[in-house]
């Protein structure tokens, strides 16, 4: 279960938007097909570039767009008296909006006529208390099965898979001359000696005789099998596989999805989209099954994006350990699956919601553990860039004092990348122990100096079955207050651009290798980057091979940001396209660095044709590879027996990483690995965000690189303003930095 923002009636201008149609029509004509219509979008939806007085107007009391808002619990003997006393309650404690999620046990089921007059009235409620309103697009999570009709209307469209279906052994000389069913797609024989040999199957059947040996026929077919569901429809109350999920990979079944759902809640309440109603909410659709994500369209695809037949492969990708060739193969699977997911379903999701004036947000599954999120969804970009609004979760124990935990950029890199003001974030809903609000504080300070501006709380239950306790810290008396810094801090990281001027390479196809080490490589720079006050952005092989404007030196996003620094923490593959873009971003005066190790394949159309790296192929760029990081663990879902080590950095890397990043945002006067920082820009002022990530209070005397003449502490929690005191230096501002354990402070330069 998850959810996102809100939004009161917007106050004032919305000031210039940096993405101007001629900039919107140029993206547009480079590919960048998520580039928004200026027009068609809603102005919370849009990068606003406004002056700090225009945002200062606002600081106090920011609109309700937002956020917070609680996740609403839409189930029991519910009714209009239930539905004014909950909003009211939520509206007591701070929340200005509410995501809803139809649940269990109310007199009318899910999606039927009185369910949705229901609905209504909860809008209607909501608008006559100027807050707004979420709607979860299903009746639990993932996303994707429509309260179980897929399974009781159109089995035809349910997720499929491939799996070993049968083992069949053959001695050497024996013959299998047998009819397979219509599901089969690859036959492979293994030998005791591990010797391979692909058995065609042509017009339904197997024809093969065994060579000497002891041979092992496998036999692979597609078979409906679907992610398990926890649906609010489901008489077991349990998490199952009762009602399966649509196929993702099909629009078809997507197109269906929406005609059962968002489309009626159109007809009932269309007339408050872009208004009370803010948009949908969706959550965690995956393949977490056994097999390989499948769908009827697949094969004819993967040849036409990779140009050979995949089918001979297929069993082979079974096989405890595969050869060379079958492991970049299934790499090549990995990638057509991506591309397939994120049309399939992102996109036609992301497009009619843009249609409708409204904004999706959703959030993966496994996004701290991106190893399992490459298999399950193939590759975070390509799902996020159709969808308005990326997020993450933080529900267990992936952010806590004990963890590192930048997977948060994620989101924002996603957002910031492809001209989206915001990221959001569902947060608490199964934290043991739970947080106490200095607790909660903590969580989120994590995530908005790491870019996440939205904040949705988990979980609001409805009172139709009476009175009950609210979640956790929700009854603690300085709650309210913990939602007004939220509200405030929220509204203020929205504002402007991004200013962060490195990129970092996630490497998702060499995990769609298998390669692990690239993985905690790409974690423990993350690491180096934010312990050494390096603002930096995420972004995708998709991005530096097409995304991003080259031009002057830098890769410049649709939210305005330019990078000047491409860090890439040592990966086994790297396609042509993002090689012949870096060396060309270095010709022009970019800084390229490799970390690690360098890359041992380059691909163009095929992973499985990969060609050796040479030397040559990086003569250009810096590279650091005699030294390795020390590695960071992943943030999971239960908590370390004890905090991580400290990181070890090299001097080769720190000087390594120096020359890369020659100009630096922030100089402190002294290391200190507990301090955490993010900036964006105003259109005449720099907003700076501080955390002091430690148990021990922090003091320094930091060097800005900004423009101005007067330095401002704004108040998140009270809403104030204060003067700083501010040395003007050669190239840079002085100013001091003072932060208790655990806290925040938000310095504008104006």
């Amino acid at each position: 279960m998850k959810g996102h923002i809100t939004r009161r009636s917007f106050l004032g201008g919305v000031g210039k938007t940096w993405l101007s149609a001629a900039a919107w029509r140029l993206a547009s004509g480079l590919g960048l097909a998520d580039a928004p219509s200026p027009t068609s979008q809603p102005p919370w939806a849009k990068i606003q570039m406004l002056a700090a007085a225009e945002v200062a107007t606002h600081w106090k009391t920011p609109p309700s767009a937002y956020g917070p808002e609680p996740y609403y619990g839409f189930d029991g003997p519910m009714d209009e008296t239930v539905i004014e006393r909950d909003l009211d309650t939520m509206k007591s404690l701070g929340f200005r909006a509410v995501t809803v999620q139809a649940g269990r046990g109310m007199a009318d089921p899910y999606l039927s006529e009185g369910y949705f007059q229901l609905f209504r009235k909860l809008v209607a409620q909501a608008k006559k208390r100027e807050m707004k309103v979420w709607i979860v697009d299903d009746a639990g999570y993932p996303s994707g099965f429509a309260g179980g009709k897929f399974t009781e209307l159109r089995p035809d469209l349910r997720m499929q898979a491939l799996e070993l279906a049968r083992k069949i052994p053959v001695a050497g000389g024996e013959t299998v001359s047998q009819a397979v069913s219509p599901e089969t797609v690859s036959a492979l024989a293994v030998s005791g000696n591990g010797a391979q040999k692909a058995v065609p199957v042509e017009k339904g059947r197997i024809e093969w005789t065994a060579p000497p040996g002891q041979w092992t026929l496998l036999v692979v077919e597609h078979q409906f099998r679907t992610s398990p569901t926890r649906s609010a429809t489901n008489p077991k109350n349990v998490k199952d596989t009762e009602q399966s999920l649509e196929d993702y990979m099909n629009p078809r079944a997507t197109r269906q999805y929406i005609a059962w759902t968002h489309e009626r809640y159109k007809r009932y309440v269309g007339e408050e989209f872009g208004k009370t109603i803010l948009g949908f909410r969706g959550d965690e659709p995956d393949y977490s099954i056994r097999g390989l994500p499948w769908t009827p369209a697949f094969f004819d695809r993967f040849q036409q994006i990779k140009g050979y037949d995949v089918r001979p492969y297929v069993a082979g990708f079974f096989l405890p350990e595969m050869t060379e060739e079958q492991t970049r193969v299934r790499a090549d699977y990995w990638d057509v699956f991506s591309r397939m997911f994120s049309a399939g379903f992102f996109r036609v999701l992301g497009d009619w919601c843009e249609a409708n004036r409204l904004e999706y947000q959703f959030h993966l599954n496994h996004e701290e553990r991106e190893m399992d999120l490459a298999h399950s969804e193939g590759s975070f970009f390509r799902d996020m860039r159709p969808l308005q609004m990326p997020g993450i979760d933080a529900i267990w124990h992936q952010i806590w004092t004990d963890t590192i935990s930048d997977y948060p950029r994620l989101a924002s890199s996603a957002a910031h990348v492809y001209g989206k003001p915001r990221a959001f974030t569902e947060s608490f809903a199964a934290y043991r122990p739970r947080p106490d609000v200095a607790q909660a504080r903590y969580i989120l300070n994590e995530q908005f100096v790491r870019g996440v501006n939205l904040v949705e709380v988990m979980y609001f239950p409805s009172t139709s079955r009476g009175a009950h306790r609210p979640f956790s810290f929700m009854g603690d008396p300085e709650f309210p207050a913990l939602l007004e810094y939220v509200q405030r801090m929220s509204y203020l990281m929205s504002m402007g651009r991004p200013a962060a001027a490195v990129a970092l390479y996630l490497p998702t196809s060499s995990f769609w290798l298998g390669d692990a080490a690239a993985n905690e490589s790409f974690v423990s720079t993350e690491r180096l980057l934010s312990e050494h006050q390096i603002d930096f952005d995420i972004v995708s092989e998709d991005g530096l091979a097409r995304d991003l404007v080259l031009g002057q030196g830098a890769f410049r996003t649709l939210s305005g940001n330019r990078y000047r620094t491409v860090i890439l923490p040592g990966q086994k593959l790297l396609s042509e396209a993002v090689l012949d873009r870096l060396r060309a971003f270095a010709r022009e005066g970019g800084h390229v660095l490799f970390l690690g190790h360098l890359p041992a394949w380059i691909f163009r159309r095929t992973i499985r044709d990969a060609r050796p790296a040479t030397p040559g192929d990086f003569s250009w760029a810096a590279v650091e590879v005699s030294a390795e990081l020390s590695p960071t663990p992943t943030p999971g879902q239960f908590a370390p027996p004890e905090p991580p080590s400290p990181q070890v950095v090299p001097e080769a890397i720190l000087e390594a990483l120096s020359r890369a990043v020659p100009e630096r945002d922030l100089t402190l006067d002294a290391p200190d690995t507990a301090l955490r920082y993010m900036r964006r820009e105003l259109r005449d002022a720099s907003v700076f965000l501080f955390f002091n990530e430690s148990d021990h209070p922090l003091r320094h005397t930091a060097a800005l690189n900004a423009k101005g003449t007067k330095a401002e502490v704004w108040d998140p929690q009270t809403g104030e303003v204060h003067h700083l005191a501010l040395t003007r230096g050669r190239g840079s501002l002085t100013v001091p930095i003072a932060l208790p354990p655990y806290e925040t402070r938000v310095v504008v330069i104006r």
